[in-house]
């Protein structure tokens, strides 16, 4: 970042290929919100409001992340 931190800006989920390019698609994106005091930058992590294609494989291992957890229950 500009201050000089390390963040984790994007989570992204690898959906394919076409031909020689790696298509991905961002699940979550990072949203600055501010500055502290100290200079520096405030954010979170948050949802793209895209449900990942892996999702399906977590609950068929008895893994469930509810909608919520992707942005889905929010309007856009």
């Amino acid at each position: 970042m500009k201050d000089g931190t390390r963040k984790v800006t994007n989570i992204s989920e690898v959906q394919g290929m076409e031909g020689d390019v790696i298509i991905m698609q961002d699940i979550f994106m990072y949203e600055q919100s501010g500055i502290d005091e100290h200079g520096h930058i405030i954010g979170r992590l948050r949802p793209t409001g895209i449900r990942p294609k892996f999702v399906e494989k977590f609950e068929d291992n008895g893994i469930y992340l509810p909608p919520s957890v992707f942005g889905l229950d929010r309007i856009f």
